[in-house]
């Protein structure tokens, strides 16, 4: 074993958990996750059978990450966020033949208490406020916010925000990193 696990931690036979992974306290992983190198599940987490975590994930206290939920490389999922994976749960009816696909792109943060409601994607290093619930698809780069969550503006790689507008067309530097980002078409990229 090339990962470290808590003594209360349950991880089913047949989880993959890659190098140098850590998994906390009371912590479950079920036998059909795919779980990446150095990610960090925190105390209480659950990982259902049909998920997959990328390398260097961050998954603080809390959360539960249901069957049909994907993380890229590099997500933070901060403490008590919830995803879903039923859009129109009863406890009377059995829907499991219904769950939807949420993929989470590389880089993303997910802040505390948010929500994300299934069957989106959450595009690469988009920013995901605390107690936001996202309930359509989010831009790379996007700053989210609400209830339900709307874009108020836009983050670097680094996570701060960028002096750009919601729309047009503009260029604007990371004052951390000096990397230059430009807005076009309603869409933010790196200038390489």
């Amino acid at each position: 074993m090339n990962y470290t696990v808590h003594s209360t931690a349950i991880i089913d036979n047949g989880a993959q958990i890659g190098e140098g992974s850590r998994v906390w306290h009371w912590a479950h992983v079920c036998g059909g996750a795919k779980i990446g190198k150095g990610v960090s599940l925190g105390q209480n987490v659950f990982v259902g059978n049909q998920v997959t975590i990328g390398d260097k994930c961050k998954i603080q206290n809390n959360v539960s990450v249901y069957d049909n939920v994907h993380l890229e490389e590099g997500v933070f999922c901060g403490p008590s966020m919830v995803f879903t994976n039923v859009y129109n749960p009863r406890a009377l009816i059995e829907r499991k033949n219904e769950y939807k696909d949420t993929l989470v792109k590389k880089g993303v943060t997910l802040g505390a208490n948010c929500t994300v409601v299934c069957g989106v994607t959450i595009g690469e290093y988009a920013f995901v406020g605390a107690g936001a619930v996202i309930n359509k698809d989010v831009k790379p780069y996007a700053l989210m916010v609400g209830v339900p969550a709307k874009q108020i503006g836009w983050m670097s790689q680094y996570g701060e925000k960028l002096d750009l507008p919601l729309d047009g067309e503009a260029q604007t530097t990371c004052p951390y990193t000096q990397q230059q980002y430009q807005l076009q078409n309603g869409q933010v990229t790196i200038i390489e």
